[in-house]
């Protein structure tokens, strides 16, 4: 071997070149990572999903402290500790849950989180036990399989992966579990009224989405939830005296109710296109021939034209991510034929885009109305609004995953016309996303979602493992 020696002028450029080597050398850290068996990871969380979805967390009443300390003692076991919060607030056998793995900090941490609740389910119609936790068939089944428990735990099983792997983080992986999503939504509102200590640091989230595109096997397309339209439940009161319905009188309550529902009702609000919407069209135009194709792939264009504009808004869907709704839901008035009461009212199921003014809205609605003795109230439960970027880090990462994963296959962005936990986090000021780590068939996801029989395929359960694994190392 020969040997050179250095001059003490040469030895600024050569430990220069050394770093530049360094630099393009595989880190240590990244040699030293062990490969996932994603087949022995599935069939793990198989079992930990059974588990999870055994606990009874029908709300009402919850009972979600059971899968708080579920998760505490899976945790354990992994050496992440996890925290049981929010006992007193929410209530007797109630409660939130957090865990974080961390990473080296140099960049924002990435929040995984879940709802713990289920809605009620009905025994006798489903082909198994709801909370027996069923695997057969190639499937998973119990309530929350879907919604929302499964991903729950492919979160959990995702991160005790990439713990177990020795992945170099850099971000902290935080871990929630909430209570009380179905039904007020009260446990993610304590949690960030309670914990901003927790979240100062979290730059995206990932919770429940729209659901992805599937018919007879085939992925049309990949959903990522970057926003939500806004519930804005109103009240209509009329007032009047009350008699007997023999005499009718002109004060009467019931049809000046009925004229400002059926105002209401008929309100062709006005359009507005957001660049969510629009892209998700665009993904739709991909599924389409002729004039429905260009129509959709320039909805702009196609909505200040007749025929274009009536065959976006022929579908309710697309309609509904278009414009605020109102949906009349509840009427009250008399409870016997003969008697005019001397109050009815009607409740407004409505629906804002993510950037409306409510007072504004409720302004145009009195003036639609046009009858000043009706009275306008605002019920309780109103969310603030949300929308995240669709050009970030979280989503960029996502669409490589999926490319990856199904080429081909285009991301889009669907406007959420029901509600979840997202508007809470977002207001807490995090970049919020809905993304369902699988790829469920339109009509199985229709009929298990609050419905019979909810189940999850074990090769799902593959898939949305890799996809949130396969993110997070991307974001890295």
């Amino acid at each position: 071997m020969r040997h050179f020696r250095l001059s003490p002028r040469s030895i600024p450029s050569a430990l220069a070149l050394l770093a530049a080597l360094a630099a393009l050398a595989p880190r240590g850290a990244k040699a030293q990572e062990k490969q996932i068996d994603y087949a022995a990871l599935r069939d793990e969380t198989v079992r930990a999903m059974s588990e999870y979805l055994q606990i009874n967390t029908t709300n009402p009443p919850g009972n979600e402290l059971a899968t708080a300390k579920w998760l505490q003692s899976f945790l354990a076991k992994e050496g992440i500790e996890g925290e049981i919060l929010d006992t007193a607030e929410l209530g007797k056998g109630r409660a939130n849950f957090y865990a974080r793995l961390k990473g080296d900090g140099s960049q924002k941490a990435i929040a995984l989180v879940h709802h713990m609740d289920v809605v009620p389910s009905n025994a006798e119609l489903w082909s198994v036990p709801p909370f027996s936790g069923a695997v057969k068939d190639g499937y998973v089944w119990g309530r929350g399989a879907l919604d929302m428990k499964s991903e729950g735990i492919i979160h959990l099983m995702s991160m005790v992966a990439l713990k177990r792997a020795g992945v170099h983080l850099t971000r902290d992986i935080v871990f929630i579990a909430n209570s009380d999503e179905e039904v007020e939504g009260t446990g993610a509102v304590i949690f960030t009224h309670n914990h901003a200590d927790l979240l100062k640091d979290v730059e995206f989230l990932i919770t429940e989405g729209e659901g992805t595109n599937v018919e007879n096997g085939v992925v049309k397309w990949f959903a990522i939830g970057v926003a939500e339209k806004r519930a804005y439940w109103l009240r209509l009161v009329a007032h009047g005296t009350t008699a007997h319905g023999s005499i009718p009188r002109a004060d009467n309550p019931v049809p000046r109710l009925a004229r400002a529902v059926a105002r209401a009702a008929a309100w062709q609000t006005p359009i507005h296109l957001l660049p969510a919407v629009d892209r998700f069209f665009k993904a739709e135009a991909t599924l389409e021939t002729g004039e429905h194709r260009t129509w959709l792939a320039n909805a702009k264009a196609a909505l200040a034209t007749p025929r274009g504009r009536a065959f976006i808004l022929s579908d309710p869907y697309r309609n509904a991510i278009l414009r605020n709704t109102i949906a009349p839901t509840v009427l009250t008035g008399s409870n016997r034929t003969n008697i005019i009461p001397p109050v009815a009212s009607a409740e407004l199921d409505i629906r804002l885009m993510p950037d409306e003014d409510t007072t504004a809205f409720k302004r145009e609605l009195a003036r639609v109305i046009g009858d000043s003795s009706v009275h306008i109230e605002v019920m309780p439960g109103v969310m603030p609004s949300y929308s995240a970027d669709i050009n970030t880090a979280l989503v960029r990462a996502v669409e490589a995953q999926i490319h990856e994963m199904l080429p081909g296959v285009p991301v889009t962005t669907p406007l959420a016309a029901g509600a979840t936990d997202r508007p809470t986090y977002s207001h807490a000021g995090i970049q919020a996303y809905g993304l369902e780590p699988y790829i469920v068939e339109n009509k199985e996801e229709e009929r298990g979602v609050h419905g019979v029989d909810e189940r999850l395929s074990i090769a799902n359960i593959e898939f949305g493992l890799k996809l949130i694994t396969g993110m997070i190392r991307r974001m890295q």
